[in-house]
């Protein structure tokens, strides 16, 4: 296990992904909560059971497999079945990133998480990078990635941790406004910093 372990964080259409790839690219594991989602939610899983019982078998494709898009509108709209939602997964999800973190076997390792000061996943860090960008710009990113439209898009802005917050909480900061060579150079250095600190 690597016992170095850097928290990466930062709201929807900051650039997390861009960022892990980079390190991903420098040889370094990466644990992603989006990846530990899917996989507490996938086709035969308990919780995709539970979850048809709460809302309905309509939310389960004839393969098994969740309409997870409408799972996110009807949570986000409700923030009551938002609370029981993450009560199902949270545990499920947080064992699953224990798990991969213990095997683990890069010099440090990266655990990706959007939601990790909100979930206090913060806890396993040792450091914790913030992928900062206005609003604006999260805003259009995501409206263009996903089609998702402008109120939607606000709703998961405002049910994550807020920009201030997360940059308290931060101990390093990637500021992604410009192009992604732009973040080479920021990655390259935070890379060489944790080698140092994990080496300690």
């Amino acid at each position: 296990m690597s016992s170095f372990v850097v928290g990466l964080t930062g709201g929807i259409g900051s650039g997390k992904t861009a960022v892990s790839d980079r390190f991903r690219d420098l040889g370094i594991d990466i644990v992603d909560a989006d990846l530990a989602s899917r996989a507490v939610l996938a086709p035969g899983r308990p919780a995709v059971a539970a979850i048809a019982e709460h809302f309905g078998p309509e939310l389960i494709a004839e393969d098994g497999s969740l309409d997870r898009a409408e799972l996110r509108r009807r949570v986000f709209a409700n923030p009551d079945e938002r609370r029981w939602l993450e009560a199902l997964t949270r545990p499920l999800i947080a064992e699953w990133l224990h798990q991969q973190l213990a095997e683990a076997a890069s010099p440090y390792a990266i655990l990706v998480n959007p939601l990790l000061i909100e979930t206090g996943h913060a806890r396993v860090c040792q450091r914790v990078l913030v992928v900062d960008a206005p609003e604006t710009l999260q805003l259009q990113r995501t409206m263009h990635r996903d089609g998702n439209d402008e109120a939607q898009v606000r709703a998961i802005m405002a049910a994550q941790a807020s920009r201030e917050e997360r940059l308290t909480a931060a101990d390093d900061v990637i500021v992604n406004e410009g192009d992604l060579t732009a973040l080479d150079d920021q990655v390259r250095a935070l890379h060489d910093q944790y080698l140092e600190m994990a080496k300690r």
